[in-house]
């Protein structure tokens, strides 16, 4: 009988594998892939190198796509509460995938290209999911075009615009959340000054026999260094932003996520687009306050040491069990330890003071202001 194949067989490779393996990585299981979760360097200095300098991690795991023809824009604004039909081309966006119930599916971030073409990057646990779902509902709309042969990098932290402008001298141009085509030392990538760590940077598609070259050259930078899954968590967790199967799932609506931000005025009740998305009864009616809200997400502050992990229960001091912590450690730029949970909206307000259980043992955390740690993306 032949021998079972190893989990690690099943595993998917970024284009990047060979260079993470190079530089050492600690290679790790994540979302269908082998991805790096820390260099030698280790998680801890990784964080910090980003917020000072730049980083460069690999998602190449997440799913591009684009979704092309005269309706696309029209048909996607069906299936999520976010304004598609406005953004101008050149513009990028947040948006929520909805379920019936208006539960979120996965988030995402689409941009408009013009000539009739967006393009979609969703996360790499979902993307399959993701595609089947909008070539279901809107692909006898528009054409639905999956990119499996692009990677996709992010180079992040305050010196990430100075590291591009140097090898694509005109980036500085774009602001945070537009983009366009460029050359990076004579490799096209199409570029976004965006990302996920709350810090100045750009997410950077490129096809994938490209990928490699383009990340040597980055790396030959000296304000650059790799960054794994590690850092990556605790920046985006500093900065108040949500991974998806921890503070969002399908069982979670926008309102309660506190993500009302990212559902603009037109969508709203009131206004000329208003609904016409899945779930829009229960999202609009919790927006107006006419379903009640039975929990929101909240930041929470350490008041000890310790550090609260998901998925710990929340409660009241000395009482009953109000929620539980959805993603928490110890914040490297704050010294501290900050999470986010969901408890129930009497308790949502900044300095109410809570419980985490962690090992059995109380550890006193108030609700705290989101992000913990001060974003600077550069707006212009």
């Amino acid at each position: 009988m032949a021998a079972a194949p190893s989990a690690d067989a099943a595993l998917l490779k970024t284009p990047l594998y060979d260079l993470h393996v190079e530089l050492g990585a600690r290679m790790v299981p994540f979302a269908g892939y082998s991805m790096p979760v820390q260099y030698p360097a280790g998680l801890i200095a990784e964080h910090r190198h980003t917020r000072a300098a730049a980083g460069l991690f690999d998602i190449s795991h997440m799913g591009q796509l684009r979704l092309a023809g005269p309706d696309a824009a029209a048909a996607f604004e069906t299936l999520m509460p976010v304004d598609v039909i406005g953004l101008a081309p050149g513009k990028q966006r947040y948006g929520l995938l909805l379920n019936d119930e208006g539960g979120i599916l996965d988030d995402l971030m689409f941009f408009n290209e013009g000539n009739d073409s967006l393009f979609v990057v969703v996360n790499g646990a979902c993307k399959q999911a993701d595609i089947a779902l909008i070539r279901q509902k809107i692909g006898s709309r528009c054409q639905v075009l999956p990119m499996p042969g692009h990677a996709l990098l992010a180079l992040q932290g305050p010196q990430a615009a100075a590291v591009l402008e140097r090898l694509a001298p005109g980036i500085g141009r774009f602001v945070f959340m537009t983009g366009g085509a460029v050359q990076i030392g004579g490799v096209p990538a199409f570029a976004t000054r965006s990302g996920y760590t709350g810090e100045d940077g750009f997410e950077i598609s490129v096809k994938a026999e490209d990928a490699e070259r383009l990340a040597r050259l980055l790396l030959a930078q000296p304000e650059v260094q790799p960054i794994g899954l590690g850092a990556r968590n605790s920046l985006r967790l500093e900065a108040g932003l949500c991974l998806y199967g921890n503070d969002l799932d399908a069982t979670t609506t926008p309102v309660e996520a506190a993500l009302t931000w990212a559902i603009q005025k037109v969508r709203r009740s009131g206004s000329e687009r208003a609904g016409g998305f899945p779930g829009a009864d229960r999202v609009l009616g919790q927006l107006d306050g006419t379903i009640p809200v039975q929990r929101k997400r909240v930041g929470l502050a350490a008041l000890e040491r310790v550090p609260v992990r998901e998925p710990a229960a929340l409660h009241v001091p000395g009482g009953e069990a109000v929620g539980s912590v959805t993603s928490g450690l110890l914040g490297p730029s704050l010294d501290k330890p900050v999470a986010m949970g969901y408890v129930p909206p009497a308790l949502a307000a900044p300095g109410t003071r809570i419980d985490a259980l962690v090992r059995g043992k109380p550890v006193p955390m108030e609700v705290a202001p989101m992000p913990f740690v001060p974003a600077r993306y550069h707006r212009g």
